[in-house]
């Protein structure tokens, strides 16, 4: 039987203590958030036990559920203050998606994969977060119907950075990215100021392929 959300408190505290918050995550709100967050509802059952290891779990449709410091340290670099409108690229498990929701004023998740993208929405159902918008589609290409957005958080790993992406992001807006090959990338932090658009490289990451236009399906190639 699925354990609520009550359960594993102390595996939960132990993840956001040792993994997380010890390797220099310091943001209040996304420690607090994730603290709340019930991992283990968003974890295949049979891999339920291993919920609050720090390491990704698989969900189906050869996608996971990410490595929680890395899941806390891209929500950190976004600097959410509570309105942001926020896009998410990869929707995956939702669990990344319902942390979103719980520290911004409205969310849009994209997956390509439709079952998943159900499955999510079943996940989140009873954490009762109204401002989160599911969407199945070609993340790669954002949701322009839907832009500008504060933020935008890619969590697949991209051939380059796709232009369109930049192009939703509001004035003063982030987008935080893994680009780089098949197997391993450079999580990037994008921001705009205006018409121009800076970056900084925060460390090596591994995810799994970016699908679509923009993406490995598309004939974009990383250097």
């Amino acid at each position: 039987m699925m354990k609520g959300p009550e359960a594993f408190s102390q595996e939960r505290e132990w993840m956001v203590t040792h993994t997380i918050e010890a390797r220099g995550v310091r943001d209040p709100r996304v420690l607090d958030a994730i603290r709340q967050l019930p991992r283990h509802l968003f974890v295949p059952e049979e891999q339920r036990s291993e919920s609050y290891g720090d390491h990704p779990l698989p969900i189906g449709c050869g996608q996971t559920i990410s490595q929680p410091y890395i899941v806390a340290l891209m929500t950190e670099l976004l600097h959410l203050q509570g309105d942001e409108k926020v896009l998410e690229i990869g929707t995956g498990s939702g669990y990344q998606a319902a942390l979103l929701a719980m520290l911004a004023g409205e969310v849009h998740t994209i997956e390509q994969h439709a079952e998943l993208s159900q499955r999510a929405l079943k996940n989140i159902r009873p954490l009762e977060l109204d401002n989160l918008h599911f969407h199945v589609g070609d993340g790669s290409l954002g949701l322009p119907d839907e832009a500008p957005f504060n933020s935008i958080i890619v969590t697949a790993g991209a051939p380059l950075t796709p232009a369109v992406l930049l192009e939703q992001l509001a004035n003063g807006g982030r987008l935080v990215i893994p680009v780089g090959s098949h197997y391993s990338q450079d999580l990037q932090l994008w921001w705009r100021d205006g018409k121009k658009f800076d970056s900084e490289s925060i460390c090596p990451v591994v995810f799994v392929p970016l699908k679509g236009v923009h993406g490995w399906d598309g004939g974009e190639t990383g250097e």
